[in-house]
């Protein structure tokens, strides 16, 4: 069957070339005849069921007219939502964006269907369908741009969300070019995105950043809780963010006492652990705020260990040891942290690293709360491989260079070049010990950088 102009001019070939009525078409497709009668006529629209029943009498593909029924949408009259609206979805279970992008870009001219894409951009963000969702929020945020709204804020929160991933450049950039729209966003939505954009900022050590933020994130939530205590309601809009308001509070301490640990005040960050421990202040009284406590206060009795072993206090190491030991999900961040105090004061670990070998490869973790965030954990291994591969040269251990190639493939792979560039510093330093193997694997590696990195360059946008 040769393509023809539109979807009836296609049915209207297939029935001559099939020798079949519109009655005996109407059977095979399940479509009431007169209703066919007058879709071939071009008396009427075809509605999105009817184009699903039409493809299946045909035996064709489901998106087979997919992109003429983009023309159908706008043909008869003003386009309806009610034929726009299922057909967006089904391009997006279907993978047809550029069907969708073709719907778009007929409608955003007239910013009376913003709030319809953005409604559809909302349920299939919430189904999954992130690829199709961003098409949809870029293109409202760009009919929106001088609007200010709301709305735009929100749809640039769900593509910050979206293009989160292993790369931590594009983490970087794109949480700069969120955090500017945060602030007008709603209160509830705003406490989410400060906790997302901490996850990104700790990742990548922007230690002024995540208390910067860490304190607004306080500020606010202390504010809200205390509102929704006093009126003992909900607020008048009825929006909550996802979490209970006091975990942002306790979370704003545990990242506040976590940043002291980071500029190595660790006496200070031992002093801000009872405010993330104590949750006497807190109104609710349910199995979830137990749960919640039991964990800050395993996390608070464990860093506590954890501050003073950084600080080099070696007679605390066996206590430390002992009690992260009944807490699998914690054993990793512990031994990161005990190699980089052991490469600090030159201890020996080897067997807390005998002990707990199961955990130096990497896994996703996660608390009693929650899994823990995936950027933060992938940084951490990179770094964690890279104290080991220290710790092991310098007691002349065979297992060295493989874990400084580990932690290059796993700094490139997360685009963290402070990683790669300690590594290769680190591999020419004991070069002379390297075996061809470990040479050629070396290589490779810094070669397969170099080609990455000239590809990143040669595609990146022209702004002159």
């Amino acid at each position: 069957m040769k393509p023809t102009t539109t979807i009836r001019d296609q049915l209207a070939a297939y029935l001559t070339q099939q020798d079949m009525s519109i009655h005996q078409f109407s059977i095979q497709s399940g479509i009431n005849s007169g209703t066919l009668s007058r879709v071939i006529g071009d008396r009427q629209p075809i509605a999105m069921n009817h184009l699903e029943r039409i493809t299946q009498g045909m035996k064709l593909q489901e998106d087979h007219f997919f992109s003429l029924y983009v023309d159908e949408c706008f043909h008869h009259s003003a386009p309806t939502w009610r034929r726009l609206r299922p057909f967006l979805m089904r391009s997006a279970a279907l993978g047809r964006l550029d069907c969708i992008e073709q719907v778009v870009q007929n409608l955003l001219d007239n910013l009376i269907y913003a709030p319809m894409l953005f409604e559809v951009a909302e349920g299939l963000y919430q189904q999954g369908q992130w690829q199709a969702a961003a098409l949809l929020y870029k293109n409202v945020s760009a009919s929106e741009k001088y609007q200010n709204s709301e709305r735009l804020a929100l749809c640039q929160y769900r593509l910050f969300r979206i293009a989160l991933g292993d790369d931590q450049s594009i983490n970087s950039r794109e949480a700069i070019l969120f955090e500017c729209y945060i602030d007008r966003l709603d209160e509830a939505d705003q406490l989410d995105g400060i906790i997302d954009l901490l996850n990104v900022y700790y990742s990548l050590q922007q230690w002024p950043k995540v208390e910067e933020l860490a304190q607004k994130m306080l500020r606010l939530a202390t504010l809200r809780y205390n509102l929704h205590r006093q009126s003992n309601r909900k607020q008048d809009n009825g929006k909550m963010p996802q979490r209970p308001l006091y975990l942002y509070i306790l979370n704003a301490y545990l990242f506040l006492s976590s940043i002291c640990m980071e500029y190595g005040d660790y006496k200070s960050a031992i002093e801000r652990v009872p405010l993330y421990m104590d949750g006497s202040w807190i109104q609710e009284d349910n199995e979830e705020v137990q749960r919640t406590l039991a964990q800050f206060r395993e996390w608070g009795t464990a860093n506590i260990y954890l501050y003073r072993v950084l600080d080099g206090q070696l007679e605390v190491l066996a206590d430390y040891v002992e009690y992260i030991s009944t807490q699998p999900d914690e054993i990793f961040t512990a031994v990161y942290n005990i190699i980089k105090s052991a490469n600090q004061y030159d201890w020996n670990v080897d067997h807390i690293l005998e002990r707990f070998s199961a955990y130096i490869p990497y896994r996703t973790y996660r608390s009693k709360l929650c899994e823990y965030n995936q950027q933060i954990m992938a940084d951490k291994h990179a770094r964690f491989l890279a104290e080991l591969a220290v710790y092991y040269l310098h007691n002349k251990r065979n297992e060295e260079f493989s874990f400084v190639l580990q932690s290059m493939e796993t700094s490139a792979k997360i685009n963290n070049e402070s990683i790669a560039i300690t590594c290769v510093e680190l591999f020419e330093q004991y070069r002379y010990a390297a075996g061809e193997e470990e040479l050629d694997r070396y290589k490779l590696l810094i070669r397969t950088a170099r080609n990455a990195k000239a590809k990143k360059i040669h595609q990146a946008p022209s702004f002159m």
